[in-house]
């Protein structure tokens, strides 16, 4: 069928689906996303595994007449809507075991414009919020003051923001990532009790990706009036979601368990490394004051999902111009267990953020002096290393705008790349004060996130971005080390340029600071920044550490890196992390701590090297150089060498064994169910010996989330492979001998 058929029959189908006949200028679609169906038995299902097989059904929308109904599926998920008398969700459903998410009917959206609420489509009616009939979908009528479905469009996703590749990332790390992306767009009344509705256009996006149990969305608002208005708060989305328990009464200090059937997240995240601690300003799980018949005595049940700022945005949107807002991702989990639901975010942001594979080697050079800097890009390149960044302490000033320094970092930068090596530089943000003028305000009594931080909105705020912005367009830097990024804290300044007062500072900052990101991802920048904003262009976070830890002395600090890679690593691939190796002293320690003069220590370097690299984890090497012997340089080489040869399978992700304790080996597998033809590799298990004698100790280890169902070939550091077979659990039982304070490591095809 040609696309002008395929639109003609969509449009009579939903003309067949609307009480009144819909344009076909209101339907628009591209490729095979959107079809129509007699009934839901045409919609696709599948059974297999989406971790560990290669799930072929496509993302798509069906229009299913007969019923008035639209529906999103790709196999795995299904979100679906009634379209008649008015649009409104009412189901989200897991279609592996048939599982229903939601119990009742919400707005697409809920917006204050002008101080004025109004729905985004929305049913009501519905006599028990906690359940829903097929018969009582025929009852219900549009929600109070709601805006009416007037158009809907298919077409596949494209990229929300440039990512520029320059450097190594794992293999099949897709952009734009493939699925559907569907935009409903709303406008007028569908019941507004005598008011008039105001004069935008909302378009409601929905993205269901290809492959995993993941829908992303995110909100247009377009002023088609004469006058400007103001969007003064917004939910994005409101779900009215099953229960995780019914707990009769409430009990101090004992929290209220929230639906785990979702995990939920956003861009709009600051102020944490962890998602629950980002997302606190915006993804709540409230009381629902609707549903009558829930069990909780006091009807304060958390299973009403709103994803809405808790401060404005308050944005001013001018006639003619449209508001984008953050985008929510929503992950359905099919499972309780803590390794498979970890794996799933994973995925996840290996599909929604895949510049979160990108993971050079990188030395945490503690001078910035030309010479230093020089023999230190030399150095890297000889053992292998990618990246040097002028650390924090260095001398390095990523503001300046002295036209001779900037153009020496331009001439080095130019040196770094002639030998294949990177060069970047750190920048604190937030935690430092600037003046009363540009700091942020808050009452009085309150303080900032980092006890002190400037509002990024101010004068120097605005100034700050523009020199970053130069900076980078005239070095060609290629990493930027953001400290202290922005933590959310709102500024009740009414004389900073950049924000209005305390309503709209936060959107204005955050926002300030996302484009400067997407920006730098546009260019190939990479980013580590110590909070959560990967979804927003960021590349790494830390692992998880105490930084006051790396002046316990050296045989400590080895057992803390592999309880923080093992701790850091049920959410975050091994790529989104960094880790810290003090070649010279750091806060503190002394001699004890660090591990200058480098070649007298060799032993230990080596170990903190194979605690990372074994694990697939990139640390900051801080200090002055990276090798002070041709035995230190050797052996670091050796070492860099061994994990490029292996780099895909261990910077896959890792199933946890057994954590490090220092009193018996510990061990992890990472696993990669679809590897390249060049690895081949689906698992490889690194254990390590932390005692002071070799031993030798039988492991049960889990291939399930290798791929492998029937037998594996196993190989012990690369020697001779031997094939084995897989008990009905998918485990195999490996004998190891590892060497005291040694590591050994066994490949899995």
């Amino acid at each position: 069928m040609t696309p002008l058929r395929r639109v003609a029959a969509l449009t009579l189908a939903l003309s067949a689906a609307f009480a009144s006949s819909l344009p076909a200028r209101n339907l628009a679609v591209q490729g095979q996303r959107m079809q129509t169906a007699d009934d839901l038995a045409a919609l696709p299902t599948t059974l297999d595994d989406w971790l560990v097989e290669d799930v072929g059904t496509r993302a798509g929308a069906w229009i299913v007449p007969g019923k008035k109904e639209l529906h999103f599926d790709n196999g795995l998920v299904r979100r679906s809507f009634r379209m008649v008398p008015a649009f409104g969700a009412f189901s989200f459903k897991r279609l592996g075991d048939g599982a229903e998410l939601l119990r009742a009917v919400r707005p697409e959206a809920v917006l204050t414009l002008d101080g004025e609420e109004w729905n985004v489509g929305g049913l009501e009616g519905q006599p028990n919020h906690a359940f829903l009939t097929e018969a009582w979908l025929d009852e219900l009528m549009p929600a109070a003051r709601s805006l009416k479905l007037v158009g809907l469009e298919a077409r596949e996703i494209t990229e929300r923001l440039a990512w520029q590749r320059p450097r190594h990332h794992a293999p099949g790390a897709a952009w734009p990532s493939a699925g559907m992306h569907v935009v409903l767009r709303f406008a007028g009344a569908a019941a507004a009790d005598g008011a008039t509705p105001p004069p935008v256009e909302v378009r409601v996006h929905y993205e269901l990706y290809d492959g995993l149990p993941l829908v992303s969305k995110w909100i247009e608002v377009e002023n088609q009036g004469s006058t400007a208005i103001t969007l003064d708060r917004l939910s994005v989305e409101r779900l009215a979601v099953v229960e995780e328990e019914s707990r009769v009464e409430a009990r101090e200090g004992v929290p209220y368990p929230v639906p785990r059937s979702l995990h939920v997240e956003t861009d709009f995240a600051f102020g944490g490394m962890s998602t629950p601690n980002t997302q606190r300003h915006v993804v709540h799980w409230r009381p629902d004051p609707e549903y009558a018949s829930q069990v909780n005595y006091k009807r304060v049940t958390p299973c009403l999902l709103d994803v809405a700022p808790d401060l404005g945005p308050a944005v001013v949107i001018e006639p003619g111009k449209a508001f984008t807002s953050f985008r929510v991702y929503e992950l359905v989990h099919d499972s309780t267990d803590r390794e498979r639901r970890g794996l799933a975010q994973r995925r996840m942001m290996r599909t929604v953020a895949p510049w979160v594979t990108e993971s050079p080697l990188m030395h945490h050079l503690r001078v910035s002096d030309e010479a230093s800097v020089r023999r230190a890009i030399e150095d890297a390149a000889e053992v292998g290393f990618e990246l040097v960044i002028l650390s924090f302490g260095s001398g390095f000033n990523i503001e300046t705008e002295d036209p001779a320094v900037v153009a020496r970092w331009k001439a080095l930068a130019d040196y770094a790349h002639e030998r294949g090596v990177e060069l970047g530089g750190y920048s604190l943000l937030a935690s430092r004060s600037i003046s009363a003028e540009d700091d942020v305000v808050l009452p009085e009594g309150q303080r900032p996130t980092f006890g002190n931080s400037p509002c990024l909105c101010s004068p120097w705020g605005e100034r700050y971005f523009e020199k970053l912005y130069a900076f980078f367009e005239a070095t060609g830097f290629d990493l930027l080390e953001h400290d202290g990024s922005y933590p959310g804290d709102p500024c009740h300044s009414v004389t900073h340029p950049g924000h209005s007062g305390a309503a709209d500072s936060r959107w204005r900052q955050w926002s300030a600071l996302r484009d400067f990101y997407a920006w730098c991802r546009g260019r190939g920048i990479s980013l580590n920044v110590p909070d959560s904003y990967y979804l927003a262009g960021s590349t790494k976070s830390g692992m998880g550490y105490r930084e006051v830890n790396w002046s316990l002395p050296r045989a400590d600090q080895v057992i803390h890196t592999r309880q923080n890679i093992f701790d850091g690593t049920w959410r975050k691939t091994p790529s989104m992390g960094w880790m810290f190796v003090p070649l010279s002293e750091y806060h503190g320690g002394g001699a004890a701590a660090t591990i200058e003069p480098l070649d007298e220590h060799l032993d230990h370097y080596q170990r903190m090297l194979r605690s990372n690299l074994a694990l697939g984890v990139q640390a900051c090497y801080r200090g002055p150089r990276l090798f002070d012997t041709e035995r230190t340089r050797d052996a670091l080489k050796a070492e860099v060498e061994w994990f490029k040869s292996h780099r895909e399978i261990l910077e896959s992700d890792l199933l946890h064994g057994r954590r490090a304790d220092g009193r018996d080996v510990d061990w992890m597998l990472h696993v990669n169910p679809f590897p390249s033809e060049v690895d081949g590799a689906r698992g490889m298990l690194v254990v390590f010996n932390p005692l002071e004698q070799d031993v030798t100790r039988t492991l049960r280890v889990p291939l399930y989330y290798t791929g492998l169902d029937t037998t594996a070939r196993v190989a012990l550091e690369g020697g001779e492979e031997r094939e084995v077979e897989l008990a009905r659990d998918h485990t195999i039982e490996l004998e190891v001998t590892v060497q005291a304070r040694g590591m050994t490591w066994v490949t899995v095809r």
